[in-house]
């Protein structure tokens, strides 16, 4: 089952996420993600290398629990260092249609001033609506 992007006549195009999201199904709540590999360990010590990763996280959840990046309905992102964000947004967009291709959920950034490991720069939480099985 996909989702079904919802878009309020009269707004302007949201770019890069949708203002709302309808799709039926199974619920899956994926835990936040950071970039760290599976063995928790950071690989990479930019923002991109562990948004890519963190990605690439839920992609595996989503998928260990028989979904698709395209159910996934909701991110929302926690980010230590906003200029970090906004100074690289066109690698930001690069690497998230590489993990997550042309699927496009809605979203929410939020600005931490740390998250609970001292070397994670991101950190993403995932509502995904998986087929009724």
């Amino acid at each position: 089952m996909s989702t079904i992007t919802i878009q309020p006549e009269g707004w302007k195009p949201a770019k890069g996420y949708a203002n709302g999201i309808v799709s039926e199904g199974r619920i899956l709540l994926v835990g936040g993600q950071i970039g760290w590999t599976k063995d928790q360990v950071f690989e990479a010590q930019d923002f991109i290398g562990q948004m890519k990763q963190a990605l690439a996280n839920i992609r595996d959840v989503v998928e260990a629990a028989g979904g698709t990046v395209e159910n996934i309905g909701r991110l929302t992102w926690f980010v230590t260092d906003k200029s970090e964000y906004v100074a690289h947004q066109k690698e930001v967009g690069a690497a998230y249609r590489e993990i997550m291709g042309y699927h496009f959920p809605a979203m929410t950034m939020v600005v931490v001033s740390a998250l609970v490991e001292d070397e994670a720069k991101i950190e993403i939480e995932a509502t995904a609506i998986l087929p009724s099985s």
